[in-house]
């Protein structure tokens, strides 16, 4: 992973993905993390199925979600004392993601003081699946 972030940032969020519950549960993984841009993995198991070998959409959203907080909080300079939450998620899926391994992709496209606007691609099987709209806000 690497860490262009001020202050070790990048890895305060990385080990935040490896030591959340949550993300653990869903095997997510921090790959990069550089100020207002990330990159999160998602292996496939079959606990994330909803039928067949497709990956439900719930595991696909949280993910969408997860890199987009994690984009957010990237381009601060210390996360002492920060509080955030999402605001407004859209997630449009573009294909099945069938028994693939997914990477999200999220960037800042604009950041206020404390409102953040991310955009979110995730792949998976050499393909587009998901397309995300986040809006974050730090506070």
């Amino acid at each position: 992973m690497a860490d262009a972030t001020p202050a070790g940032v990048a890895d305060v969020l990385a080990a935040y993905i490896e030591h959340s519950p949550f993300c653990a549960h869903l095997g997510m993984r921090a790959e990069t993390v550089e100020p207002d841009r990330v990159r999160l993995s998602m292996p496939f198991e079959e606990r994330l199925v909803t039928v067949g070998d497709v990956v439900h959409g719930g595991a696909i959203s949280a993910l969408v979600d997860t890199a987009a907080t994690v984009a957010a909080w990237s381009g601060l300079e210390s996360i002492d004392n920060a509080r955030g939450t999402t605001v407004s998620l859209t997630v449009t899926f573009v294909a099945a993601a069938r028994a693939a391994d997914l990477t999200a992709e999220a960037r800042v496209v604009r950041r206020g003081r404390s409102i953040c606007f991310c955009e979110v691609d995730v792949h998976g099987g050499g393909t587009t699946v998901a397309k995300g709209l986040v809006t974050y806000k730090l506070g």
